[in-house]
């Protein structure tokens, strides 16, 4: 095992490079027990994070950081990058509340140079830190780390192509190609890459070479070998790049400290003489160093706190190995039988969408590379024709939904509602402006927890009530998500289902695919002088509330359409009114209630409960929404204070 005190010496990149580049090998390993050791503690992203340790260290090794600037795309693969840019003692805190991010964040560290938590940013935003390093005068090199499968996002290329431009531009891609994304890689360019580099040609090109050494003297075999090797460099995707205005090098082991070092040193002088925009393939493993996450990356890309397998892991010190407990003897007493697990969001919009395809061959799914995360694996199985995974590129997966709509299918656009931003002009102009057919299931509604900000569905409701044609729903529990999903599903124009990360209170799903009456509400409590309106889950938070006020609870359940018929009836029967949303408060379900009450002539107090205008970082979903005031106790609270004087 090697010396623990070496990550130790590492306070800084300024460390690392005084290092004996000998030692970097051990200093990886290090590394990369911390990354595995921190995210079994605290969850998070393990797979793509244990796959860069090596490029993390080769980086900050090779160049002057934070002069030279490094932008990690997708974020998610940059914890080696934080543990040696001065948090390694945070990283107890990784993704948690008052923590650091998971994801690089500028406000966190100068190293940090670019918030990166979704995906295919990096190329834009390092080209543009090079056009403003060769505008001031500034000698400094830019580096996009890009990986895990963002090269399959467009605006990956829309930057090649721009960057391919700038002949003097001190650029230089990295593509981590460890031919995963989040979910297994799809693709022509992620198919042509595999193809190129296990094709015929090359594997022919390597035996032959193979054969000839075995039986010529030894110079000849070296040459032999050297044509074996350069049987790659004919076949490799360097042609792609390259017309794109890029040098291309490659593909090496990106877990070869050997190689990775001096490459990125040749590659560092090319930039000082200014030869134009770089492009460097490495191939890593996904889940590099743990087994059990190099067997299934896919499993443990996301993960929450586990127990570190003993054996299936060689690299951790035997103290450091979490073992599992020693079973103990079975309790004499009778065993009560656990209640049923309450199934998520997720795994209730899974079950929807293979029933109502079984009932309707016009359904197909799709999902901009969240099959696991949006539930659609049972689907993809079981109808695998009509299951289109489009890798990460929300704005094509909306329109090509919009082009089967076009031709008469009914198309379920499967999106967190973090990613459906990336897609609002097609939202928009491609299929709301020709009234298409298309159910969204918008997934991780809300307050998201460890992931924070960048991940944070707070803004759908708000974006999309301006949009003419689109309606939005927002299930109270579980069993209203299955019906109201079989109500956007009837609806011959684009509809919104949203619904949040994780189970619910409230009712379970039913069997049926009966759907709940379209754009309608319905009065859960009857109550006095005050009536609250919730929206989505937050209901079940409102009835505690609601019972000590002796208050009306009203389940509105849709946003758009509003039903502005309740709405009256519940505004002339009541003195103040309190709308209730996991959502932005600004332009969101309060905003319009206010505006119907005012398209109606009627003038009524109104509480508007929801997220305020900020940024809200990571930490549990729960002490979060009370933070916000958004839990029971916050809810009755916040009314208690506006309309009862602040009196029990």
């Amino acid at each position: 095992m090697s010396d623990p005190t070496l990550l130790e010496s590492i306070n800084s990149p300024a460390d690392l490079r005084r290092l004996d580049r000998a030692l970097l090998p051990q200093l990886a390993a290090e590394v990369r027990q911390c990354v595995l050791r921190t995210v079994a503690k605290t969850g998070g992203h393990l797979s793509a994070s244990l796959g860069a340790v090596e490029i993390a260290v080769a980086l900050h090794y090779v160049f002057d950081t934070p002069e030279d600037r490094i932008v990690w795309d997708v974020g998610h693969q940059s914890y080696a990058h934080k543990i040696l840019t001065g948090r390694r003692e945070r990283m107890a805190g990784l993704r948690q509340l008052d923590g650091i991010s998971g994801f690089p964040k500028r406000g966190e560290s100068e190293y940090d140079t670019f918030g990166t938590g979704h995906s295919s940013t990096s190329i834009s935003a390092a080209l543009g830190m090079a056009l403003a390093a060769r505008q001031q005068g500034s000698a400094r090199r830019c580096i996009a780390v890009i990986g895990d499968g963002a090269m399959t996002g467009g605006m990956a290329f829309e930057a090649l192509n721009n960057a391919g431009m700038e002949r003097d531009a001190r650029l230089l891609v990295v593509l981590n190609d460890n031919d995963m994304s989040i979910s297994p890689p799809v693709g022509a360019l992620n198919r042509h890459l595999a193809q190129l580099m296990s094709g015929r040609f090359y594997a022919a090109a390597k035996s032959v070479s193979v054969a000839v050494r075995e039986n010529v003297p030894p110079p000849l075999a070296e040459l032999a070998r050297r044509l074996g090797q350069g049987a790659k460099g004919m076949v490799t995707p360097s042609t792609l790049f390259e017309n794109f205005g890029f040098h291309y090098i490659g593909p090496i082991d990106g877990h070869d400290l050997d190689a990775l070092i001096p490459t990125l040193e040749n590659i560092r002088s090319l930039m000082a003489q200014q030869s134009g925009p770089q492009f460097l393939h490495i191939v890593t493993r996904k889940g590099k160093g743990y087994a059990p996450a190099e067997d299934d990356p896919t499993s443990y890309h996301g993960t929450g706190a586990f127990r570190l397998q003993t054996q299936t892991h060689s690299e951790l010190a035997p103290d450091e190995v979490e073992t599992p407990p020693e079973k103990s003897e079975p309790a004499a007493a009778p065993i009560t039988p656990a209640a049923p697990k309450a199934p998520t969001f997720t795994d209730v919009f899974g079950q929807w969408l293979c029933d109502m395809a079984e009932k309707d061959e016009r359904l197909v799914g799709i999902t901009p590379a969240m099959r696991e995360g949006s539930g659609l694996v049972e689907f993809h199985k079981r109808f695998p024709k009509r299951y289109y995974d489009v890798g990460i590129a929300e704005q094509h997966a909306v329109t090509f939904a919009a082009g089967l709509a076009c031709e008469g299918l009914k198309p379920v656009v499967a999106i967190y509602s973090t990613f459906m931003q990336r897609a609002y002009d097609q939202l928009v102009h491609d299929v709301a402006l020709q009234g298409l057919p298309i159910v969204f299931a918008v997934d991780r509604a809300g307050l998201v927890g460890a992931d924070g900000a960048t991940h944070a569905g707070n803004y759908d409701v708000a974006y999309a009530r301006c949009v003419p044609g689109i309606s939005i729903a927002c299930p109270a529990d579980a069993r209203e998500c299955r019906q109201l999903l079989s109500t956007a599903w009837e609806q011959n124009h684009p509809v919104i289902v949203r619904y949040p990360r994780g189970s619910s209170a409230g009712e379970l799903p039913l069997p049926t695919l009966d759907a709940l009456p379209y754009g309608r509400g319905e009065v859960r409590r009857e109550g006095k002088r005050i009536a609250i309106l919730a929206f989505g889950t937050l209901l079940h938070d409102a009835q505690p509330a609601a019972q000590h006020l002796d208050a009306t609870l009203v389940n509105m359940r849709w946003v758009k359409p509003l039903d502005v018929e309740l709405l009256r009836q519940i505004a002339e029967a009541h003195e103040c009114l309190v709308t209730l949303e996991e959502a932005a408060i600004m332009g969101g379900a309060g905003s319009a209630v206010c505006e119907a009450l005012n398209a109606m002539h009627i003038t009524r107090p109104v509480l508007q409960l929801g997220l305020p205008d900020k940024f809200i970082e990571q930490g549990d979903p729960a002490t979060l929404r009370a933070m916000q005031g958004l839990d029971a106790a916050g809810i009755e609270a916040a009314i208690r204070a506006r309309f009862c004087d602040g009196q029990a």
